[in-house]
């Protein structure tokens, strides 16, 4: 399962990647927008965190314009590493160095071909874990068997 959620910037592109990851197979819920009229992009950011957060999925992907909202807003959840990508490089990286859970992105700034590129690695990169891990474990003190 995997979660994915828009503001009306990001509306065309969501459609999109819907689309791209029911041909790979896999199941998706959408949990909105349904058009693109004008909405708050963190009503949209919360509704996605705190659903990978209670563990109806392990992986969700945020789109709104730039992307920057969607990930400031989610991030504020515990258990969220959502992380803004621009490119294959950074979807890679976020899954196997910083164990992202969330892949955000910009409808504005992002184009089909690179969402897509985008959205099969991070879902296809493992976490490597290791001297990572530890770094992981630090986003949030406490929680994760690190203090700060």
């Amino acid at each position: 399962m995997i979660l994915i959620a828009s503001d009306h910037a990001g509306f065309a592109l969501k459609h999109h990647v819907i689309k791209f990851l029911t041909g790979l197979g896999h199941e998706v819920r959408d949990l909105g927008v349904d058009s693109e009229r004008s909405v708050d992009y963190p009503d949209f950011a919360h509704r996605l965190a705190l659903a990978v957060s209670a563990g109806e999925a392990e992986r969700g992907i945020l789109i709104c314009g730039t992307g920057l909202g969607m990930s400031m807003a989610a991030n504020r959840h515990p258990g969220i590493r959502a992380a803004l990508c621009h490119d294959a490089y950074t979807a890679e990286m976020a899954r196997r160095h910083n164990d992202a859970n969330v892949l955000c992105m910009g409808g504005r700034t992002t184009g089909p071909a690179v969402a897509e590129q985008m959205t099969a690695i991070f879902l296809a990169t493992p976490f490597e874990g290791g001297r990572h891990q530890r770094r992981v474990g630090k986003i949030e003190p406490g929680r994760n068997g690190e203090e700060s």
